[in-house]
């Protein structure tokens, strides 16, 4: 199991990478090997705004549903359109491949409320 420096997470199991006043989020890798394969993914429109914690999508994998919450205020930008025919991708690459949404940051001082690498490593035990 990965947890990649250079991101931060949430205590829902999300990941948000920055460049510049753009993020990308996705789940992590814990939390796509928590679900087991992962067979639908349903987004918001690109358009839609978002406060923090706030419910974006979920993700459907064999045996259960779970919400995706936003990690910063934002408002959604682009989805990753391959997750239509290939929501297995999330399981397979949840960093890089199986990324979700990218989103225009709103409110950069919301990174401060989320977890370091360690910090997340800490929370699930590993």
């Amino acid at each position: 199991m990965t947890f990649p420096e250079n991101l931060r997470y949430t205590k829902d199991h999300e990941w948000i990478s920055f460049d510049g006043s753009v993020a990308t989020i996705g789940i992590t890798d814990f939390a796509q090997s928590e679900l087991g394969d992962i067979v639908y993914v349903d987004l918001e429109d690109v358009g839609s705004e978002f406060d923090q914690d706030e419910v974006f999508g979920s993700v459907e994998a064999v045996k259960t549903v779970s919400d995706l919450f936003m990690p910063i205020k934002g408002e959604v930008i682009e989805h990753n359109e391959e997750l239509e025919d290939n929501p297995q991708l999330i399981n397979e690459s949840p960093y890089d491949k199986g990324w979700m949404i990218k989103v225009k940051v709103e409110n950069p001082s919301d990174v401060e409320s989320l977890l370091t690498s360690s910090a997340y490593q800490e929370m699930v035990g590993q």
